[in-house]
């Protein structure tokens, strides 16, 4: 994996866990300004739709980067419209960043081959 691709995973898996946090924010707000005096939503709304853009954008570069298979690359934008996907998708893409250093340190070192 080069480093612009590394890169790429990296801008997505940061602002994965934010995206979902201000999702359930959102969805908090929503439900306080129908049940009380308390109206942030047009607040929540316009950080979560910033981050949730952000996401979309880091998501597309990190398809084209990565070269993920049609799935790979529907999973995670289903995960960025689901309350809590974000987790998951942070989660996902640290395991695979992982993975990814684990297999290059292993063809450096000769242990696998290209």
């Amino acid at each position: 994996m080069d480093i612009k691709t590394a890169s790429a995973l990296r801008r997505l898996r940061l602002v994965s866990a934010p995206e979902a946090v201000s999702f359930l924010l959102l969805l908090v707000c929503s439900v306080l300004k129908r049940t009380t005096d308390f109206n942030a939503v047009p607040v929540m709304g316009a950080i979560h739709g910033l981050l949730f853009v952000l996401y979309v954008l880091f998501w597309l570069d990190a398809w084209n980067r990565a070269k993920w298979p049609l799935g790979t690359g529907a999973l995670y934008f289903v995960l960025s419209v689901l309350p809590t996907g974000g987790f998951f998708a942070e989660r996902r893409l640290k395991r695979e960043a992982e993975d990814a250093v684990i297999a290059s340190r292993a063809r450096r070192e000769g242990v696998v081959s290209t």
